[in-house]
């Protein structure tokens, strides 16, 4: 029989995908994670794991072990909270899964406000230009552009956010004049690189119909500081704005776009105080944040 010790071993190695990996989180060495892998192995009696070059990949045996092993995982959490209270501050590690302009421009302020007041809690920010795995345990949150279609997750949207047509100042002064979408055609365009757009919401140059921006990255801070540094025009995330200097909204007559923010979860945390509450004060935090950037960007 299994014990929680070997399984919490058997997560981390599931998602970090070797044992290296798994070791830093657990902060063990990869000898004795490896140990304790081959340990669970014996007691299930069956191959949780194929090795190859490029790391550990779950058996079919292992990928069904891990919806069970999630399930002790959140009712241990339960029980955590629950002979802690909950007027001692969130405590724990929350991970936190975001694309790159949230992560770089909103969460830095909400999590600092949080931590400050929660000064037990660990919280780490996996900001990427993908879609997360709550399934895999990637993070126990996502803020994500879309909403997901399937799978055992809960869903509650954030709030909408805004982008526009920007250029610096730099740029506008030597380019060609812009004052209608027409004259779009004689300056370069930066955006996302289109085989690695990752969301369709992201797809914002395709509205224009510009499918291929010479000037791209998969990174919404590199675009933003391609703009700044007079590479050419782009679409940003009006929140990003007040951290730049020189970058100004332009056609904001005739380009304004609309997006969302939505909070994803795995459905199993549904009823896990820590996290609840930890969404909570996130989602309240996120809300005020935007709106103050927002704000700022209008007046700019």
């Amino acid at each position: 029989m299994a014990d929680w010790d070997d399984l919490r071993v058997f997560l981390a190695v599931a998602r970090g995908e070797s044992l290296s990996r798994a070791g830093k989180v657990l902060k063990l060495d990869a000898a004795t994670v490896g140990r304790r892998v081959a340990r669970l192995e014996a007691a299930m009696g069956a191959r949780l794991f194929t090795r190859s070059p490029q790391g550990y990949g779950l058996t079919d045996e292992g990928g069904r072990l891990v919806s069970h092993a999630q399930a002790i995982e959140s009712e241990m959490a339960r029980a955590h909270d629950a002979l802690t209270g909950a007027g001692e501050g969130i405590t724990g590690q929350v991970r936190i899964g975001a694309p790159d302009g949230a992560a770089n421009y909103l969460l830095p302020q909400v999590v600092a406000e949080i931590v400050a007041e929660n000064p037990a809690l660990e919280v780490h920010i996996v900001a990427l230009p993908r879609v997360f795995s709550l399934s895999r345990r990637e993070a126990d949150m996502v803020i994500a552009v879309s909403r997901p279609e399937q799978g055992r997750v809960i869903a509650h949207k954030i709030a909408d956010y805004r982008l526009h047509l920007t250029a610096a100042q730099s740029y506008l002064d030597k380019a060609p004049p812009l004052t209608t979408l027409d004259d779009l055609p004689a300056h370069r365009i930066i955006g996302y690189i289109p085989d690695m757009i990752f969301d369709r919401e992201l797809d914002y140059l395709s509205d224009l119909g510009i499918d291929q921006p010479p000037v791209a990255s998969n990174s919404v801070s590199v675009q933003l500081n391609l703009i700044r540094h007079g590479a050419g025009v782009g679409v940003v995330h009006d929140f990003a704005l007040p951290a730049v200097d020189g970058v100004r909204r332009i056609l904001t007559d005739q380009v304004s776009l609309t997006r969302a923010f939505h909070l994803v979860r795995h459905a199993d945390d549904r009823n896990t105080p820590r996290i609840e509450r930890f969404a909570a004060a996130l989602v309240s935090g996120f809300r005020r944040e935007l709106a103050r950037l927002e704000a700022l960007a209008e007046r700019a």
